[in-house]
């Protein structure tokens, strides 16, 4: 019922209890009164974050489930316009967009993360799926992670892939793109970047070396 919402939406269970969630064995609900005082509102998260809500008419404590049906009506209309504005509330506090979806995207982003407490920045509204990481202290860009065609890396597939780009000294530049699978940086001053793909290519290890290089760089 809720696809829509929870589309490239990953859910952040730290944030549950802070918005009124209480754990049970099965899952974190939350519960609340809607349209004066008619429903109480019950809504289900579960740990791989999908979402059951369940309504219950509080004078006959029976639930009400038309609005999870195709029911039309002005009365249905305003439970289902009432559950819709509490769960968007929900998926709007305690998710965050999961907009990158290789296994490498998501473990650079998570790196990131917990060791330098930096999210990516989403700076360009046509181009949603192409953000940035920058330094706290100075507000430099150190990295960036981007969604673009395998032919722009000069390749004759148009396959669609995730590359990141990072900082390196200009003298070890030359050094770098003489190996496999290392390319000049997309979309970045070509002096200073360079882009690898984001396709296990290169181990995880040496992304995340590579990040923390690019990280000292951007000062």
């Amino acid at each position: 019922m809720f696809e829509e919402m929870l589309k490239r939406k990953k859910l952040d269970v730290n944030k549950l209890t802070s918005f009124g969630f209480n754990k049970n064995e099965l899952c974190y609900r939350f519960s609340c009164i809607i349209l004066d005082g008619l429903f109480n509102l019950e809504v289900d998260v579960f740990p791989n974050g999908n979402i059951n809500s369940k309504v219950i008419e509080i004078d006959s404590d029976e639930e009400y489930i038309l609005y999870k049906t195709n029911a039309t009506g002005s009365f249905v209309g305003e439970v289902r316009t009432a559950v819709d504005k509490v769960v968007s509330d929900i998926v709007e506090n305690c998710y965050y967009t999961e907009v990158f979806q290789s296994e490498q995207a998501k473990m650079a982003i998570e790196y990131v993360r917990s060791k330098y407490n930096d999210e990516l920045e989403f700076l360009w509204t046509k181009f949603p799926d192409n953000a940035v990481w920058r330094r706290k202290d100075n507000k430099k860009w150190y990295g960036a992670i981007l969604t673009i065609t395998k032919d722009k890396l000069g390749f004759s597939s148009t396959e669609t892939v995730e590359i990141i780009d990072l900082r390196i000294l200009t003298e070890d530049l030359e050094h770098l793109l003489s190996k496999e699978n290392y390319y000049s940086g997309w979309h970045m001053n070509k002096k200073h970047w360079y882009t690898m793909i984001l396709d296990n290519s290169i181990s995880d290890d040496e992304i995340c070396r590579r990040i923390d290089n690019s990280y000292q760089l951007a000062v």
